[in-house]
């Protein structure tokens, strides 16, 4: 909540005169309707060239790869929340949980190359960003002042990352308490909500794959330990995790009284289960800041768990703190180029 209070108080610092220097055009078309990746139909179609949001008639048949999953609806209503300076668009919808039967807020973001008709018949991968601090009622890494979507952009054109598309829901059902992403009995389903509901939702609306080859998490302080312990449970619906300042244990108050149902979402306890069963593998890249403390956390962890088919690395961000944009830093720095090793990305149609 500081991180996005703090771009609130950038905006006003300006002040006067100076918030005409404020590119108001971020701000352009929020709140209108946004369709992800659907193309204008030709100009001899009747209608004007470049109509946004127009459906094809229908959806161009999957490459080659029958990994590649198309959209299988039903499409969510998107409204537009922020536009960044490539012209690309973070949006909002509402989101029921099928599965949870939790109701929340998700968004959504997009590369230029999932609107590009080059791609039109390809996956793409999922990152699912989750925040720290109380992840209700918003996720700030859909405030572009982090540059989590930018450093992905530019990490597409100098070749070290793919053009992920970046889902990113609410972590906790309100703003008092901590549920670890973990159904604890007696309250909301929060881990059928990330691990479910949230992964349909994205292959409602969007072109994926089929295997856990697509799809890892991100997340930072508790949205770190939330996307490491889904990644350590699931490891047949995600592949990794980049973990940034995160925290190694369930430790939401709610738990007490359920020492069994908190075993069973404790990374500690999933790890050594994964080694035990002898896989799949997984991925998990932590990063932390030299200027926070935990970081003799992860390397314990490390030392006891990464093994067989864990495989586990440490970033240290050099003079990083615990905050989103030293995070972002760490991601460009290394830690996107090392998921989009571990996944796999689109393929565009050769002419």
């Amino acid at each position: 909540m500081l991180w996005t209070s703090a771009a609130v108080a950038f905006v006003l610092l300006l002040g006067g005169g100076g918030f005409a220097a404020w590119k108001l055009d971020w701000f352009s078309g929020n709140g209108s309707s946004v369709s992800f990746g659907k193309t204008p139909p030709p100009a001899d179609a009747g209608t004007a060239q470049g109509n946004p949001g127009q459906t094809p008639a229908s959806p161009p048949a999957p490459t080659g790869d029958p990994d590649v999953q198309p959209a299988t609806g039903p499409s969510s209503e998107f409204k537009q929340t922020t536009k960044l300076d490539d012209g690309t668009i973070i949006a909002k919808t509402r989101l029921k949980g099928a599965k949870s039967g939790f109701e929340g807020d998700v968004w959504v973001w997009t590369p230029k190359e999932y609107a590009d008709p080059k791609y039109a018949k390809s996956g793409f991968p999922v990152l699912i960003a989750l925040p720290g601090g109380n992840g209700f009622p918003s996720n700030y890494w859909a405030d572009r002042s982090l540059g989590l979507q930018k450093a992905i952009s530019e990490g597409v054109q100098a070749g070290t990352s793919l053009p992920f598309i970046v889902i990113m829901p609410v972590l906790n059902p309100d703003a008092k308490y901590y549920y670890d992403g973990s159904d604890i009995p007696g309250q909301p389903k929060m881990g059928t909500w990330i691990a479910e509901d949230v992964p349909d939702f994205t292959r409602a609306n969007f072109r994926t794959y089929k295997s856990r080859d697509g799809w890892a998490f991100m997340g930072s302080s508790s949205g770190a330990f939330v996307g490491m312990k889904q990644v350590l449970q699931h490891p047949d619906r995600f592949k990794a995790v980049i973990a940034s300042g995160g925290e190694i244990v369930p430790d939401s108050p709610f738990w007490k009284g359920h020492q069994a149902e908190m075993d069973a979402n404790n990374p500690e306890k999933l790890a050594q289960k994964l080694i035990d069963t002898g896989g799949p593998e997984v991925y998990i890249n932590f990063q932390i800041g030299t200027k926070e403390s935990g970081k003799e956390r992860m390397t314990q962890f490390q030392q006891k768990y990464a093994k067989g088919p864990v495989k586990m690395t440490i970033r240290d961000i050099q003079n990083g703190e615990h905050n989103g944009w030293h995070y972002v830093r760490g991601m460009k720095e290394g830690s996107l180029e090392w998921v989009s090793k571990v996944l796999k990305g689109p393929k565009p149609e050769t002419s």
